[in-house]
């Protein structure tokens, strides 16, 4: 009944900000690099809140990473050799990434991605909803809700002391000045239209 993964396959941490996604790719990344893996560490150059050139964790957990603002980059550092390619901030990357990820597993690349599913207004960010439907192995957090305590799902951003409204922007790079956890009950989103 137990059946063994052949070589290659994706794997996607995932959930609201302040859940410990990128600690939990820096975790496997030095769990691999102790057994000799040769591994590729990326982030989206758009995400320099704590480093410019690490996977960083707001726990302060950090590890040397590209920064890299296409596709075309990472190709250019990934080799034969490469064992394992991490990437955090995921869901900063357009749709060109999934085809090329889908293709380093198929070479036999073991592919560890970590970021957001959901946006601020609790909706699929970016490519995630694709990512998450192809990977072999999907590992979803949950934070704390800055209202009640209890399990956090999604990302509410503040904008003023108060949350943003629907029509924001989707992306504003920040942390804890900007953003909260919350549970599904205290996630506010002004001006949403109510889907019937």
């Amino acid at each position: 009944m137990y059946q063994k993964f052949q070589l290659g396959w994706i794997e996607v941490i995932t959930g609201p900000m302040f859940a410990g996604k990128s600690e939990e790719l820096i975790r496997r990344i030095r769990i691999l690099k102790y057994a000799n893996k040769n591994i590729m560490c990326f982030k989206p150059t758009i995400d320099n809140r704590y480093s410019e050139t690490a996977i960083s964790s707001h726990a302060g957990g950090k590890y040397e990473a590209y920064p890299v603002k296409s596709v075309a980059e990472i190709e250019k550092y990934v080799t034969p050799e490469t064992d394992v390619i991490a990437i955090d901030e995921i869901q900063f990357f357009g749709k060109e990434i999934v085809p090329l990820l889908d293709r380093y597993a198929n070479e036999g690349k073991r592919i560890m991605v970590a970021g957001l599913d959901l946006d601020f207004r609790g909706e699929p960010f970016g490519i995630m909803p694709i990512l998450l439907a192809k990977a072999e192995f999907v590992t979803k957090l949950t934070a704390a809700c800055k209202i009640c305590g209890e399990a956090a799902t999604r990302t509410q951003r503040i904008v003023n002391g108060k949350p943003a409204f629907y029509e924001d922007p989707i992306v504003i790079v920040g942390a804890s000045e900007c953003y909260e956890a919350r549970c599904r009950k205290h996630h506010d989103v002004p001006h949403r239209q109510k889907k019937n």
